[in-house]
């Protein structure tokens, strides 16, 4: 008789832990020979999800064999998750991306950033793995001055370390960063948390004061939430939902913080911004449901916006 079926995924995805191309592949066919056949029900769902696990892995292992290092931008932002060689980068990556995740036809060299997207607070976010940065990063040690480009074009940064490792890893990457003169909104995810003690944590939050820590274990989905919620944060924007002919749109928009009602427009045609003449807003912007407002009303995240022509 199978395991049960959260138990059983737990086990997969403690047996995927630093496991990447040929090698991942390998282990998830055996995982999914290993199923039971069932067409319906929680496993039917676990081999679906292996399948496609298979596919993904298949797309990132053609992407290392391009040849160029520039990442094609997509999505409301671009965030990078840096951090020193086996760091949790690409487990993570998998992690916050199995919603959606695309790889296109971007050429790398021998060092290569994976890109994949994936959808927060129903918002497309473009992430970005860099491999591992080392010390001369800055000097191209690795391919560092590539690697630090695209970082350099990135919106915020994730910083990824080991819960248990030494911080003096985390501190050369940080180093190797500001040396190039890169300065932008960052936290740090703590990986591999559940093989760590709660105290490891408040150890790292210590050791970084100046980051915001989220300690994240691919294998607990909340943590990987949190992260995603961080990540969010970073990007500076917010998400307003449009309403219309009596319905709201399932998609909301993605937009700076403190955009007015005429930018909201704006985003969804340039002669509708300028033409209208206010707006009916539900949510946190509003003083009550429905307030009707002018052109220059600043938006929150969360707020409902019907354009008034």
């Amino acid at each position: 008789m199978p395991m049960p079926h959260r138990t059983q995924m737990q086990v997969i995805k403690r047996r995927l832990v630093g496991k990447e191309g040929t090698e991942r592949i390998r282990e998830l066919r055996a995982i999914l020979g290993g199923l039971p056949d069932y067409r319906n029900g929680p496993y039917a769902d676990i081999r679906k999800w292996v399948n496609a696990q298979i596919e993904v892995s298949r797309m990132r292992a053609k992407v290392v064999h391009r040849d160029s290092i520039a990442v094609r931008r997509e999505g409301a932002a671009q965030v990078a998750l840096v951090g020193p060689p086996n760091a949790g980068k690409s487990s993570l990556l998998q992690a916050l991306s199995h919603i959606q995740i695309k790889t296109g036809d971007y050429a790398f060299t021998t060092v290569r950033p994976v890109p994949a997207l994936t959808r927060i607070g129903g918002v497309l976010v473009q992430l970005v793995e860099i491999p591992g940065l080392i010390e001369g990063a800055g000097d191209d040690r690795g391919g560092g001055r590539a690697l630090l480009g695209v970082l350099r074009n990135a919106d915020a940064i994730v910083y990824c370390q080991e819960a248990a490792a030494p911080l003096r890893v985390l501190e050369i990457v940080r180093a190797e960063v500001a040396a190039a003169g890169i300065a932008k909104p960052a936290v740090l995810a703590a990986t591999k948390l559940d093989e760590v003690d709660l105290d490891r944590l408040d150890q790292v939050r210590r050791a970084v004061p100046d980051l915001d820590v989220i300690g994240v274990s691919v294998l607990d989905d909340a943590t990987v939430e949190d992260l995603r919620a961080a990540i969010w944060r970073l990007t500076g924007l917010i998400r307003v939902w449009l309403h219309h002919n009596g319905s709201t749109d399932p998609q909301p928009l993605a937009l700076p913080a403190g955009a007015t009602v005429t930018e909201v427009a704006a985003q969804v045609h340039r002669e509708l911004a300028a033409s209208l003449v206010g707006a009916l807003v539900w949510g946190p912007s509003a003083r009550f449901a429905g307030q009707r407002v002018g052109r220059t009303h600043v938006v929150a995240d969360g707020d409902t916006v019907e354009i008034l022509r």
